[in-house]
């Protein structure tokens, strides 16, 4: 296989793995040593590749403008308006709202054919009750965890009890019919998640946990696949 071929193989594993993706997974994937890896992370971002992350957290391929566009097959493409109109159904208003215009964005971009496809998709998705919705502002939520962060908020527990907290921001996810912050609290100095309904007087603080949040992020999703039958315990 020539470079060429094993740099577009890489493209493509990162785009299927499920990110972050360990050096080690990648490696075994293309059928390179981790230092042959390494290589060739680098040489994909010299040649325009927005790759994020590094050796011991992992990495993702952040889609570039620079790079040709994707194309699609039928069942990908009911599989991306299946996915946006979950998130239409179920998320916060302003991601709703982005779901609708990614939406739009995807058709305008598509051959006439797919297009029309998308406009018609056989699969839709329809929720009869939705999420309690947020008390605190889900955009600077999730740009903290993008960014970093250390956050300070109020939070109220099951029990009405209140406290503040100070945590590490790791990601949303929806347990059962609840969104909740997953985070690495510094007042109990382990994994916490929080409703986000429950949450008030939302802070960014200056303080960065970077690079922390893959590693963290990794240990505690492994231990999510584990679990089963739970919902969010909400602090």
């Amino acid at each position: 296989m020539s470079r060429t071929e094993r740099l577009f193989q890489l493209m493509q594993v990162l785009r299927r793995l499920t990110p972050p993706a360990t050096a080690a997974a990648l490696a075994q994937e293309t059928g390179v040593s981790e230092r042959t890896l390494y290589r060739d992370i680098d040489a994909l971002r010299g040649l325009g590749a927005v790759i994020d992350g590094a050796a011991g957290y992992g990495y993702t391929l952040i889609e570039d403008p620079h790079l040709p566009p994707l194309s699609f097959d039928d069942e990908e493409l009911e599989a991306l308006v299946l996915g946006l109109r979950e998130v239409a159904a179920l998320a916060d208003p302003a991601l709703a709202d982005a779901a609708q215009s990614a939406l739009l964005k995807l058709r305008a971009r598509l051959p006439d054919r797919q297009a029309q496809q998308l406009r018609h998709a056989v699969l839709t998705a329809h929720r009869f009750s939705r999420p309690a919705l947020p008390t605190v502002d889900a955009r600077v939520l999730r740009r903290a965890c993008r960014d970093e962060r250390v956050i300070r908020f109020a939070y109220t527990d099951a029990q009405g009890a209140q406290t503040l907290r100070q945590v590490k921001p790791l990601t949303i996810v929806l347990f059962d019919n609840s969104h909740c912050l997953v985070a690495w609290c510094l007042m109990r100095d382990d994994y916490r998640t929080f409703r986000l309904d429950r949450m008030d007087d939302l802070a960014v603080t200056e303080t960065s946990f970077r690079p922390e949040r893959v590693a963290l992020l990794r240990v505690y999703m492994e231990a999510l696949r584990e679990m089963s039958g739970k919902t969010c315990p909400g602090g």
